[in-house]
């Protein structure tokens, strides 16, 4: 078989000194003494290949020298003093790294290889310090030209740095039993939590069952078709997290404003449908009901951000900064295919945002947590006579599924069915599945959720509940009801949904007058 050539173009720094007349970080000695210990252990090269590469040494002579120790690395063939010259010589750059002389030289210096991958961190220590030098003068240089557009400038050093922060990101192999005792330490500490969570609870019964909560370093996906409340279900799950459990949580929106969010919220939080939120009438009753419920989201851990447009450079210095300063336990972002990969040169739409899925899954291990991203579905529910959407829905990119450890749908069957029943005559109003359809640490399946669409909330669901808000309805009033129920309670049998033919799961107090049936 022929051999194959490992050629990796480099871009060799030239010595020269920068304005300030200081030379660039380098150690060409250590860097002679790496190459010769190269060629004295044979097996030298694969403690360093995945740390150095030719671009990484500073000496011109000693990044040809690496270049051809690195095509005999990649075709598996021996490296040592002969066969790194003849290799130099097939590349034609013998004489100008100083000949067999030189390869003889550097042979000499060294007696061991022992700490060979301590002096190769050293030198790509300093040439990622050379890199980001050369990175803030050029963009010193190009600041300085007026004729460049700021905004292109900045998305352009959004890109080049996160290129930089990225290659230069390595994990070291981790023996198992750390790795067991930290398990077991989870384990424990789960054990320990009221709720037997391992995860952040979200306020969702079923769905907190099927996962255990959110689970740290998990990239999750909530996708659906528009109409369908991806926005009202992030928005009641943050409120659940950060006002009932105290839970830090920070939302990036792309799409709305910040302002626009918080209305929403104040719709969910007060029970006040949202046009009269807009429109600012509200009775007595309601200004007074408003004001009570918001005392509680005052001071809430609730992050927001409405960046439009958002980079993903952009999103992790900011997801970095709210971690360390705030404490933030959840992201949340509204939603993944508004963002961008500002400054990275990609062929397509489908690679970038495949560069953005993978990036977000990145985040979330370097940040130890949770990272939920909406995404929108394509068209093809719209088409099939099941409208429930499946994995091959998801828009834009395949990379969205793969990168995911967790991808749930959003459906409401009353949405396309225009009734409150379904088949076989059973009530699915306000009725809303969440369905799991990957969860790579756990089960797959459908949780149930209540979709209270004037309020744009997301309850649990509950059955006898939701019976008791239908009847309330065909009555026309609550407070006719309460009356009915005042004076009939002696003697009369009467009983309202869901007192003992439904279960004990049902409030115990009717709502008064001019309240909203819908529990808070």
């Amino acid at each position: 078989m022929a051999e194959q050539r490992f050629r990796k173009k480099t871009n060799i720094e030239p010595i020269q000194q920068d304005s300030t007349g200081k030379l660039p970080p380098r150690d060409t000695e250590l860097e002679e003494v790496v190459l010769g210990a190269l060629m004295l252990e044979k097996d030298a090269y694969m403690n360093v290949c995945d740390i150095l590469t030719p671009d990484s040494f500073y000496d011109p002579k000693n990044a040809k020298i690496y270049d051809a120790i690195s095509t005999l690395g990649f075709n598996q063939r021996p490296i040592d003093m002969m066969t790194v010259t003849e290799q130099l010589r097939k590349n034609g750059e013998l004489e100008n790294i100083g000949g067999a002389v030189h390869i003889a030289e550097l042979t000499g210096r060294v007696y061991s290889a022992a700490n060979i991958e301590f002096h190769a961190k050293i030198i790509a220590q300093k040439h990622l310090a050379r890199r980001l030098i050369a990175f803030a003068s050029n963009i010193e240089r190009d600041a300085f030209d007026e004729s460049n557009d700021v905004d292109d400038l900045l998305q352009a050093a959004e890109g080049k740095l996160f290129e930089i922060s990225q290659t230069h990101l390595k994990r070291e192999v981790t023996q198992i039993d750390p790795v067991l005792n930290l398990a077991i330490e989870q384990i424990q500490t789960a054990a320990n939590v009221e709720s037997g969570l391992s995860g952040l609870q979200t306020g969702y019964t079923g769905l907190d069952k099927m996962t255990s909560g959110w689970q740290n370093s998990d990239l999750i996906i909530i996708a659906a078709r528009p109409a369908m409340g991806k926005t009202a279900f992030v928005l009641s799950m943050a409120k659940n997290m950060a006002v009932d459990y105290n839970t830090p949580i920070a939302i990036f929106t792309l799409e709305m404003a910040n302002v626009q969010l918080v209305k929403r919220l104040i719709s969910n939080v007060a029970d006040l449908e949202g046009e009269k939120i807009k429109s600012g009438k509200l009775t007595e009753e309601e200004w007074d009901r408003l004001n009570e419920r918001l005392r509680s989201v005052y001071s809430a851990p609730l992050y927001l951000d409405e960046t439009p447009g958002l980079s993903i450079t952009e999103l992790r210095t900011k997801a970095r900064r709210l971690v360390r300063e705030h404490g933030v336990k959840l992201i949340m972002i509204d939603y993944l295919q508004l963002m961008t990969a500002s400054g990275m040169k990609l062929g397509s739409r489908e690679q970038e945002v495949s560069t953005i899925s993978r990036s977000l899954k990145a985040l979330a291990k370097e940040l130890n947590i949770p990272i939920i991203a909406l995404s929108q579905l394509n068209r093809s529910t719209e088409t099939r006579e099941d409208k429930r959407p499946i994995l091959s829905d998801l828009r834009e990119s395949g990379a969205i599924e793969q990168d995911a450890d967790m991808v749930c749908f959003i459906h409401r069957p009353e949405y396309y069915t225009k009734s409150t029943e379904d088949g076989e005559g059973n009530s699915i109003k306000g009725l809303a599945e969440l369905i799991i359809a990957k969860h790579r640490s756990g089960a797959v399946g459908d949780v149930k959720l209540r979709f209270v669409s004037k309020f744009a909330r997301f309850d649990n669901w509950d059955e006898g509940y939701q019976m008791m808000q239908e009847t309330f309805e065909e009555v026309g009033q609550v407070h006719k009801l309460e009356s009915k129920m005042n004076s009939e309670s002696h003697g009369s049998g009467f009983s309202f949904p869901g007192s003992d033919a439904f279960g004990s799961s049902m409030p115990d107090i009717m709502p008064g007058p001019g309240e909203s049936p819908v529990p808070f």
